[in-house]
């Protein structure tokens, strides 16, 4: 049974610190870049962080805005993952891979990035199994989800926002799980469990 385990590689930051969350927990990933291993895989995390204007390019450029779009295997799109899973981003004003029919839009109070650790409320769905609403986890984003159809949990900083989604096979954080100490590696157990 093929229970490969694939990061996708792109020009955004922080994949090596998912890669490393999942060896702490036993669990070889790889990271690559190539579109078949990537649709061969058992399950796919597309983590990051960076500007999805330019991010959405070069996934374009390398036809991996198509390949992500049709997986139909699980899927963990982590921060700039999540935002560019959605329809249109104001970071930029960049069309995205609209899987999740949603804008992201830019924080316009408070201190932007948002910064540290909010409680998750509204819990719902596989990847939060075990765990309770007011659990904390780690955030860094000046951009943001309303909350929507496809929400499974919600943190707020001045207003409620998207902390996570869900469509079909396709599972979503705005937080990011492998900096958020014992309660981020269960959600990452619980993706892989899926």
């Amino acid at each position: 049974m093929n229970q490969k385990i694939v990061i996708i590689k792109y020009n955004a930051g922080n994949i090596r610190s998912v890669d490393f969350a999942l060896r702490r927990m036993g669990i070889n990933a790889e990271i690559t870049g190539d579109p078949d291993k990537i649709r061969t895989a058992a399950k796919v995390i597309f983590p990051g962080v960076g500007e999805a204007s330019g991010t959405m390019e070069y996934l374009r450029q390398r036809g991996l805005d198509i390949v992500i779009s049709q997986l139909t295997q699980p899927v963990l799109g982590i921060c700039l993952g999540m935002q560019l899973m959605c329809r249109y981003s104001e970071e930029g004003f960049t069309d995205c891979l609209n899987i999740f029919d949603t804008e992201v839009i830019k924080f316009t109070g408070g201190k932007v990035p948002h910064m540290g650790w909010n409680a998750l409320e509204k819990l719902n769905g596989k990847l939060f199994y075990k765990l309770n609403k007011g659990t904390y986890v780690y955030y860094v984003h000046s951009y943001f989800v309303p909350e929507n159809i496809n929400t499974t949990a919600v943190s707020f900083y001045g207003i409620p926002f998207s902390a996570a989604m869900q469509r079909d096979n396709f599972y979503a954080t705005q937080f990011h799980p492998e900096k958020s100490g014992g309660y981020g590696e269960l959600i990452l157990k619980n993706f892989i469990s899926l």
